[in-house]
C-alpha cells in the first residue's frame, strides 16, 4: 500500500497558451510561484490545448512539484470541464479528439489574445493559431465519457460562476454524468452554493485557482495521496482507501 502524505494542489492553472492569461504564465515563473505558495501538485489545463504541458513538467522537475497533463474544455452546451490525464500520450490523444471537434477558425490575437507554445526557460517555439475561445461539438456527456475512455479524470470547472459552468448553464448536473467532482471558484461560497443548488449536495468538491496570472495561484484544496495520479484523485474525490480530498477555506 502506498504511503499516504497531505499535499496542497491545484488543478485548474493556465499558460500563455491560453489567450486570456498573461503573458507572465510561462513555465519557470508558474513552477516557482506554485513553490512559493505550497503546493505540491498542479495540472495544466489550458484552453483546448496541451502544447505546453511537458515545458511546465521538465520546469518543475527538479523542485518537488508535480504536475499533471490536463485541459480545460468548453462542451457544446458552453459548461467548462476540467480533463486530467496521467501521460502525455493520454492528453495528445485527446488533444486530436478535441481539435476535430472545434471549428476550423483562426484565432485573432488582436482582439483575443495571443496563443504562445513555450519551452521550459518561457523562450517562445511557436503561436497556436487555432481558434481555442470557443465551444467544441462535444456535449458534457461526450467530454466525460471520452475522457474517461483515455484513462483520465473530468471535473466540472468552477461550477458557482453563473456562465461557462454546468450550473451556470443548465442548472444541475445531468443524471448519469459520470464527474469525479466539481470544482468552485478561488473565493467561492461552498454553503451558498449548496442553498442555491442543494441537488449537488453529497458531490466531492475541490477549489481551485483558475490562475491566469501568477497572483492567482493558491493553495486552496488539501488532499491526502499516496501519489500525484489519476487513480489516487478518483479515490481521494470518493474519500476510499483513506483518501480525502477537501477545499480549504
Amino acid at each position: 500500500m502506498a504511503a499516504l502524505r497531505a499535499v496542497r494542489l491545484d488543478l485548474h492553472v493556465h499558460t500563455v497558451l491560453s489567450p486570456c492569461a498573461e503573458i507572465e504564465m510561462i513555465p519557470p515563473l508558474i513552477v516557482r510561484r506554485a513553490r512559493e505558495v505550497g503546493l505540491d501538485l498542479i495540472a495544466i489545463t489550458d484552453h483546448h490545448a496541451s502544447e505546453n504541458v511537458a515545458a511546465v513538467q521538465r520546469a518543475a522537475a527538479a523542485v518537488g512539484l508535480a504536475v499533471l497533463p490536463g485541459m480545460e474544455v468548453q462542451s457544446r452546451e458552453e459548461a467548462h470541464i476540467l480533463c486530467l490525464f496521467d501521460t502525455l500520450e493520454q492528453v495528445a490523444l485527446w488533444q486530436q479528439i478535441v481539435y476535430d471537434s472545434l471549428p476550423a477558425v483562426r484565432n485573432r490575437p488582436e482582439v483575443l489574445g495571443a496563443q504562445f507554445v513555450v519551452d521550459e526557460t518561457g523562450d517562445y517555439v511557436c503561436e497556436n493559431e487555432r481558434l481555442l475561445l470557443t465551444s467544441t461539438a462535444l456535449s458534457a456527456e461526450e467530454v466525460v465519457a471520452q475522457v474517461k475512455e483515455l484513462g483520465g479524470l473530468a471535473i466540472a470547472a468552477h461550477v458557482d460562476r453563473p456562465s461557462f459552468s454546468l450550473l451556470g448553464n443548465l442548472g444541475f448536473v445531468p443524471k448519469g454524468l459520470a464527474l469525479a467532482g466539481l470544482e468552485i471558484s478561488a473565493r467561492g461560497d461552498v454553503a451558498r452554493l449548496v442553498a442555491r443548488y442543494p441537488g449537488i449536495e453529497g458531490w466531492p468538491l475541490i477549489r481551485s485557482s483558475d490562475a491566469h496570472c501568477l497572483a492567482d495561484l493558491d493553495a486552496r484544496t488539501e488532499a491526502v495521496l499516496g501519489a500525484p495520479t489519476v487513480a489516487e484523485l478518483a479515490l481521494a474525490l470518493r474519500g476510499a482507501e483513506g483518501r480525502s480530498i477537501a477545499p480549504v477555506t
